[in-house]
């Protein structure tokens, strides 16, 4: 295997590689990798704040008493965990799908759906505990939060692809990613800045059809329908291009650090 005496190929690790595979990814695969999204992410996520706004769930009617408190953070709690089981969901199909690419084939919608289902339950656990520890780095002074974000940037990938367990995925993921870390936070903020101009031209529309006071108005009474599927088109797209680019940066570490799969059969092979 072309490696050096540290494990880490002889390549270094290229942003516009990981770029390139990523929307090389949804260029050639987009009914499976835009489907998933919205299948498995946006319109679930439109359904629950349509059900959950139904139920009472909006800061207005707390704050007039309307609802409990108790009832409202229960519905809050099950919005959290619901949420997070469908994202995982998602971004696990969509790991396959792009793994697939890399190798060289298209991978079907069902068969990266079935991938998702089939490690639902620790990806849940997986992304519950990363949301956990990050958001309590993020408590004491951001920079713990940021450092274990870019140490745990690719456990998803790992797990799905490489069958780890949870613990083992936060393990493989610091591992893949140390000495590297600089360039994964600097697609980070890439991936920020594309989400922030996603966000910015969906802001200016519904700014334009319901105005500020209208959408002031939506914040305390509960999003308008029309909001919520054009939240839900964001979502899709933006669901798409995360995961892509994360199983994306997942297969670059990997080839960088155990060197690419084509070398590794070579070597058994040989």
């Amino acid at each position: 295997m072309a490696t050096n005496i540290n494990g880490a190929s002889d390549r270094s690790v290229s942003i516009g590689r990981i770029f390139s595979r990523a929307f090389g990814t949804m260029g050639s695969n987009p009914v499976t990798v835009f489907g998933i999204s919205l299948v498995f992410s946006a319109l679930p996520g439109v359904v629950i704040n349509l059900v959950s706004q139904r139920l009472g769930y909006v800061p207005q009617n707390l704050a007039t008493g309307v609802i409990t408190p108790v009832l409202y953070y229960t519905i809050a709690a099950v919005v959290f965990v619901l949420s997070i089981a469908f994202v995982m969901l998602a971004q696990g199909a969509l790991v396959r799908a792009t793994a697939a690419h890399s190798e060289g084939r298209e991978a079907s919608f069902g068969e990266s759906a079935m991938v998702g289902l089939r490690v639902i339950v620790p990806l849940f656990v997986l992304g519950l505990l990363l949301a956990i520890g990050v958001a309590f780095g993020f408590l004491l002074l951001i920079v713990p939060g940021v450092i274990l974000y870019l140490m745990w940037a690719v456990a998803a990938p790992a797990l799905v692809e490489e069958k780890t367990g949870v613990l083992g995925a936060f393990g493989r993921s610091s591992y893949l990613t140390k000495g590297a870390r600089w360039k994964v936070l600097g697609l980070g903020l890439i991936m920020v800045v594309i989400y922030w101009i996603f966000s910015a031209v969906v802001g200016v529309l519904m700014l334009t059809i319901y105005g500020l006071n209208g959408l002031a108005a939506a914040a305390q009474d509960g999003l308008p329908l029309g909001f919520l599927l054009v939240s839900g088109v964001l979502s899709t797209v933006v669901t798409a291009i995360v995961a892509t680019i994360q199983t994306s940066l997942y297969i670059e570490l990997r080839d960088w650090k155990d060197g690419p799969a084509t070398e590794a059969l070579t070597e058994i092979f040989a």
